[in-house]
């Protein structure tokens, strides 16, 4: 079999081996998942003298090494983080209004004479500890476009319409 490592458990050098089974519990799979992966090679393992699979701590890790989180980024100013943020459109305003309910949160900004609104998820305005008279920056990504209709609009007709016939 491919990649297949076949050493005699006599001549293994004193390091922790695994069984299939305690192994398969330390990467989080199934007995059966790790089984399929020593037959196709994926996995390296030594045979013992009754022809067991056993599975050093080191190939532990490797199988385990993609799956580490990685390390944080370094702390950075909040400053630094907005700079390389995608969206440009940023308005400085100040929090009108906060209104929680439920999982949901509605925020009134006001930015110069204007107010603007956003709903955000609740633990989000707790995380922020939005309150009244907060500074706070809106910043705008439009993924999404909006109808609006004017109160008094005029109905345009444009071009004659055209009755569709029913085909039978």
């Amino acid at each position: 079999m491919p990649g297949l490592s076949r050493v005699r458990s006599d001549t293994l050098p004193q390091m922790a081996h695994l069984t299939v089974r305690a192994a398969a519990a330390r990467l989080g799979v199934g007995y059966s998942t790790l089984k399929r992966w020593i037959r196709t090679g994926r996995v390296r393992t030594a045979l013992t003298d009754g022809g067991h699979h056993r599975i050093a701590e080191n190939e532990i890790d490797r199988l385990l090494a993609p799956h580490q989180p990685a390390a944080a980024p370094p702390a950075a100013d909040a400053d630094e983080w907005l700079a390389g943020l995608s969206a440009r459109n940023r308005l400085p305003g100040f929090v009108d209004e906060v209104r929680i309910d439920g999982l949901l949160a509605q925020v009134r900004l006001r930015v110069g004479d204007r107010a603007l609104t956003a709903v955000i998820t609740a633990d989000a305005a707790r995380a922020l500890k939005l309150r009244r008279g907060d500074a706070a920056l809106a910043i705008i990504k439009s993924t999404e476009v909006m109808v609006a209709k004017p109160a008094t609009a005029t109905r345009h007709t444009g071009s004659k319409r055209r009755r569709s016939r029913q085909v039978e």
